[in-house]
Order: structure tokens, then C-alpha cells, then sequence
């Protein structure tokens, strides 16, 4: 990877891509002004040639009206920081297994950063989010199943295997992860095998509200699974926050759930001291680009 003056990386702006299995969205950092402008979107390519063009134009557009420090970069997989490969597996196996930074930075012409979509995410909470001026952090992703990150002293924690933050690999019960009963979409498919119904995640909790006694003994399971595992991460890495993103970290019920159930681990662990401080995220949409320029900086 090319290097660059701090002065000088302050001055330019850099590119943003944050890609996604059915779009690519992208925008421009502006430094003087420190803000996230042009966004923009295009439909994933289907094949590698077709992402090479389509990420290549976006950052040829951008040189035009701007004198760029580099890209920065959002992906799915998990990324290999020091070897600039896209490691495990996405939706698009085609960006995988081969030094794709190294291609990236001869077709745009610049330095090239690259970081996991979910890491981003937490980068990006940290940077300027609810989480501003903390250094050591948990982010916990629920949505299909259960993702996230570790940030230590300002840092990504991406473990031996860089599996770091894949909670969704730990075990809830019996020899159930964390992914199998600790989301909405869990939750929902749950019910729907008991009901005969096709109810989404938000049905099963709205019927909950309203008085549905299965809708909420599922729902109750789900809110303790999460709290067992926000339990074990917060004393396990002791984090100065938890923080929780996906569409169901927007609920006004699930922090609050999730902290009664903890305060009932709580009242029997007498040994432990403090409820964990959880929150959830800030940003959404744009999330991964802002995460994309934290990574550019730190990995400049």
C-alpha cells in the first residue's frame, strides 16, 4: 500500500465504496468540510469484470472535480489487512481468495483501504456516533443472523482467524448459536413453524404488544438470549459500551428487554457489579462509507 504525508491526506479528499450484495453505494469525503457528500448507488455486477469497471468509473468520475488522497473501502467478507485478500465468503464469491487490493489500487491509481462492512459500521460509531470518544467497544449487528465487531483502543480487533466479533457463532443453548435464536427473523420463523403462519419479525412483536402469548413467549426468549450474550461479552471484554445495530435495534422495547432480563442474570451472578451500558447505533445507511474513511485514516 502507498503511503501519504499526514498533511497531505488531510488536504485531499478520499473516495468512498461500500459494497453490498444487491447494490454498490459510494460517496466522497470531504475533508475541508469533514462530511460525507455525492452518494451514490449502482446494482452489484454480477461478475468480477463488471465490478472492476463499475468501481473504477465511480473513482474516475470523482478525479475529475477532485484531487483524491485514496479510496477507501466497505466490503463483505472477511479482510485480510495485512495480505489486501477478502478471505471466508459473500454473496459475491468473485471478489474472494486473491490480492484484489493490490488490483484495485492499479486500476484507480491510489492508495486502497479495506474493511469488513460490520467493522466499518463500528468504526464509524466510534469516530463520530453514539459512541464518540470511546476507544474499546462492542458492535453487535442483528439482522438475518448475528454479526459485529470488537474495537480495542480505537482499533479493530480482527483475531488470529479474523473471526473477531462473529457472535453469532457462540453457542445460546444446547448446541443453538447465538444467529439461531437471537434474531427477528428467529423469532419469526419460530412462530410461523408453530402458527402454520407467514408473520415477520415485526408481526411476531406487535402481535406481543397485543396480548399473543406464544408471540410473547418467543419474544421473551429472544430478548434473553440477546442478554446472555451481551452479559458474556461485556464481562469477557469489558467494553465501555455495547453498542447494537440491524433493523431491530431501532425497536424502542429492545434495549430496554434486554436490560430487564440482564438485571435478572444480575440479581443471581451477585458477583457481578454493572449493568453494561448498551446503546443503540446512530448511523444506518450510511454507515459503512463513514466507517470506510475512519479505516482509510487509520490505515494510512
Amino acid at each position: 500500500m502507498k503511503t501519504i504525508a499526514l498533511g497531505e491526506r488531510i488536504m485531499k479528499d478520499v473516495a468512498l465504496i461500500d459494497v453490498g450484495g444487491t447494490s454498490i453505494k459510494y460517496g466522497l469525503w470531504d475533508s475541508k468540510n469533514d462530511q460525507l457528500v455525492e452518494k451514490g448507488a449502482f446494482d452489484t455486477p454480477k461478475d468480477l469484470a463488471g465490478y472492476y469497471a463499475g468501481l473504477t468509473k465511480v473513482i474516475n468520475d470523482f478525479k475529475t472535480n477532485h484531487e483524491l488522497a485514496g479510496v477507501g473501502m466497505s466490503t463483505p467478507g472477511a479482510v485480510n489487512k495485512e495480505t489486501g485478500i477478502i478471505e471466508g465468503a459473500s454473496a459475491l464469491p468473485y471478489i474472494h481468495n486473491f490480492k484484489i487490493q493490490d488490483e484495485l489500487e492499479k486500476r484507480f491509481g491510489l492508495p486502497v483501504s479495506m474493511e469488513n462492512d460490520a467493522n466499518c459500521a463500528a468504526l464509524a460509531e466510534m469516530d463520530r456516533g453514539v459512541a464518540k470518544g470511546l476507544k474499546n467497544l462492542i458492535f453487535i449487528v442483528i439482522g438475518t443472523g448475528v454479526g459485529g465487531s470488537v474495537i480495542m483502543d480505537g482499533h479493530v480487533h480482527h483475531g488470529k482467524h479474523l473471526f473477531g466479533g462473529e457472535f453469532g457463532y457462540t453457542l445460546a443453548e444446547g448446541y443453538k448459536t447465538l444467529s439461531n435464536v437471537g434474531t427477528a427473523v428467529s423469532l419469526a420463523k419460530r412462530y410461523n413453524e408453530a402458527k402454520g403462519t407467514n408473520y415477520s419479525g415485526k408481526d411476531i412483536f406487535d402481535l406481543a404488544k397485543n396480548g399473543d402469548k406464544l408471540a410473547q413467549e418467543y419474544a421473551h426468549d429472544l430478548y434473553h438470549h440477546l442478554a446472555v450474550a451481551i452479559y458474556n461479552l461485556q464481562y469477557g471484554f469489558d467494553p465501555e459500551m455495547i453498542v447494537l445495530g440491524g433493523g431491530i435495534s431501532q425497536s424502542d422495547t429492545l434495549i430496554p428487554n434486554i436490560e430487564k432480563e440482564i438485571q435478572i442474570i444480575l440479581d443471581k451472578v451477585e458477583i457481578a457489579p454493572f449493568m453494561p451500558v448498551i446503546k443503540s447505533c446512530k448511523y444506518h445507511n450510511d454507515a459503512n462509507l463513514i466507517g470506510a474513511y475512519v479505516d482509510f485514516k487509520q490505515s494510512m
